[in-house]
């Protein structure tokens, strides 16, 4: 009874001039039901009673309930449709429309001259003589009426992106924006608390991997969200990443296929799967396969498509480094608190009025999302809190940076050693000289005698920029006067990191001859390295639909039924604002193919490339792209025998069908 005494008292309180004492005790008492709430029905009764949302402030703000106040404030009107500014011959017609929204109902006032004129948010005029404007508001909160609850933003038990950026192809084209797409979405997630890895260079085993590692880190109610950026293609509605390993022509069975990664996300019960697809989707004519993917109907999936189905995706090639196209206008909307379909829709508009990608580029967006989720979402674990802290060790772990240091040598100099992460599998080493002895005419540290495993280019180490190095997008975050040593493909790394620093010195009374002193470091594995993402065989749970040989049925793969939504964004209308730092006469740049559709691919895309119209100063270029990817279902090792043997006899059963 304690609890209901204590609901009680908090209802009660200054509402005997509205409510009853017995309709408060019912309040009161509906803590004791099974789904009972006293704040609903409280709700209600004031809602009957014709109070408002400022009666509710009042009482809210005595009780000091600040939570429940936050959602009460009156917020932000977000304008979807502004009135357009037409120019019409005096006599004819008019017809104007304005929508806004919020989180109760919104006002229009309709102006002529100072004059009101309408209250809608549509007007009708004809003989149409002078100007108007219009004004959007929220009446006042003690004019608002209780009704119902105000909702809150849905909250996601955690929130994991793995971003992947491919671009030192072995066997294709190279490319540039990758690095620069994963590096700007890398920063801009975590603002968003987002649980982020980012990987570059990836081979096939080692994408897989990476997937499988993602996939630990989901459980119900987490957001998950893939973004991948190099060459692919889509053949059957299924899309397939190409890993930089990958051979020419290449096929499924050499590439991650992302709806397989799909079905595994939605067998953890994720709330939000958001795969950003940055890559071409053209057919791949040396793939044959029709993996037929059965994926549950649950209506939390976005898909947003750089480009069109059969089509290709760009990046702009220019001397310095730069987005695709995408990204450049995505990063620009990412942070919206909107819908996350809204904010797919706004950059699909924005991209459509890129002169550079109009008729070649568009942005497309496939949704079965139901609810308004957006990724600026609040996080609560909820239920799942041991797991979530859990998975946020398991992360930490890939994200650890070893700690700096301070080295002291016999001749009396100290330098000191520090890193920092430029990606996941990226690890910058800088050395710098504290103090010297004073007659030491010359003193500097350097880093060398590294692993095999990582294949660090020696003439790339030790620089005194960083750009020399390599590192073009950190180089602001490091400190100055060091010399600058870049580590990629940290994955690659199967032993501790062990390297050597060597001080090298020269004194006046030695006729300055050079001395070395040499100190061994070890710093284990850093970053993701920890992880192991190397080995070729693991549980991989990714394989278990990504490297298993198809059906030679010619079922068609799953794509998407009634339960989404496509929408197509093909903007056609007049440039407005083009980004001149990016495309000048001054500094021309040529327009490049991004993920191409593969070895397979190569007549219909260079016939495609040969439609293509350049005005001055833009240029087509043709060379080959990427090539096709794979699509495989590989078994999960165990140790169990059982088990391996029941994992072997569906296969067989898989591959019948």
């Amino acid at each position: 009874m304690t609890q209901v005494k204590h609901y009680h008292k908090i209802f009660k309180f200054n509402l005997t001039r509205l409510l009853f004492s017995d309709e408060m005790e019912m309040c009161s008492l509906k803590v004791l039901e099974l789904e009972g709430s006293p704040s609903r029905m409280l709700l209600r009764l004031m809602g009957e009673r014709g109070c408002t949302a400022g009666h509710l402030v009042d009482y809210l703000q005595t009780l000091g309930n600040s939570e429940a106040l936050q959602c009460l404030k009156p917020p932000g009107i977000q304008i979807l449709i502004q009135p357009l500014s037409v120019a019409l011959i005096s006599g004819h017609n008019l017809r104007l429309s304005c929508y806004a929204v919020g989180k109760s109902p919104v006002q229009y006032q309709w102006f002529k001259s100072k004059e009101e004129v309408s209250y809608s948010n549509q007007l009708s005029l004809s003989s149409v003589t002078v100007y108007l404007f219009v004004s959007v508001h929220f009446p006042p909160v003690d004019q608002q009426y209780v009704s119902v609850p105000l909702p809150c933003p849905i909250p996601a038990t955690d929130k994991v992106a793995l971003l992947i950026g491919n671009l030192s192809y072995k066997n294709h084209p190279k490319l540039k924006a990758p690095m620069v797409d994963v590096y700007d979405l890398t920063n801009l997630l975590r603002q968003l608390n987002f649980k982020v890895v980012s990987l570059l260079d990836l081979t096939e085993s080692e994408m897989r991997n990476a997937v499988d590692e993602f996939l630990l880190l989901l459980h119900k109610g987490v957001y998950g969200l893939l973004y991948y950026a190099g060459h692919g293609y889509e053949n059957y509605g299924n899309s397939f990443m190409v890993p930089v390993d990958a051979p020419n022509p290449y096929r499924s069975a050499n590439c991650l296929c992302v709806q397989s990664i799909l079905k595994l996300m939605q067998e953890k019960e994720t709330g939000l799967n958001v795969f950003l697809l940055d890559m071409c989707r053209k057919r791949n004519i040396h793939d044959d396969s029709t993996p037929n993917i059965v994926l549950r109907v649950t209506a939390n999936i976005v898909f947003g498509y750089a480009t069109c189905q059969d089509a290709e995706a760009f990046e702009l090639s220019s001397s310095g480094f730069t987005n695709g196209v995408f990204v450049k206008f995505l990063k620009k909307r990412l942070l919206d608190d909107e819908k996350i379909t809204v904010v797919l829709d706004r950059v699909a508009e924005d991209m459509g009025q890129f002169d550079a990608t109009k008729g070649k580029q568009a942005l497309e967006i496939r949704s079965s999302l139901s609810e308004r989720r957006a990724l600026t979402d609040p996080i609560q674990p909820g239920d799942s809190a041991d797991l979530a802290q859990a998975h946020s060790r398991q992360w930490a772990k890939a994200h650890e940076l070893p700690e700096s240091m301070c080295l002291d040598f016999d001749c009396g100099a100290r330098i000191k050693l520090g890193y920092a992460a430029e990606f996941s599998n990226v690890l910058v080493i800088y050395t710098h000289i504290i103090k010297k002895p004073e007659d030491m005419s010359f003193c500097q540290a350097h880093v060398t005698d590294f692993s095999q495993d990582l294949d660090v280019d020696p003439k790339e180490m030790n620089r005194e920029t960083p750009e020399e190095t390599g590192i073009y997008l950190l180089s602001s975050s490091l400190p100055q006067h060091c010399l600058y040593t870049r580590l990629s493909s940290l994955q690659k790394l199967k032993e501790e990191l062990v390297f050597t620093v060597c001080l090298q010195g020269a004194f006046t009374a030695m006729d300055d001859d050079t001395v070395h002193w040499t100190r061994s470091i070890n710093i284990g594995k850093p970053l993701i390295a920890r992880l192991d993402l190397h080995r070729a065989m693991r549980r991989n749970s990714c394989l278990q639909t990504c490297m298993m040989p198809h059906s030679p049925s010619h079922s068609p793969c799953h794509s998407p039924g009634p339960e989404h939504h496509l929408h197509l964004h093909l903007h056609h209308g007049q440039h407005q604002g083009q980004d001149h730092s990016r495309l000048s006469p001054q500094q021309p740049y040529l327009y490049e193919p991004l993920q191409g559709a593969a070895g397979g691919c190569a007549d219909s895309y260079y016939e495609h490339l040969n439609q293509l119209h350049f005005e001055s100063p833009f240029e087509s270029t043709a060379g080959p792209t990427g090539s096709p990817g794979q699509h495989s279902i590989p078994i999960e090792t165990t140790d169990d025998l059982s088990e391996l043997q029941t994992v072997f006899i569906n296969s067989l059963q898989f591959q019948h069908q």
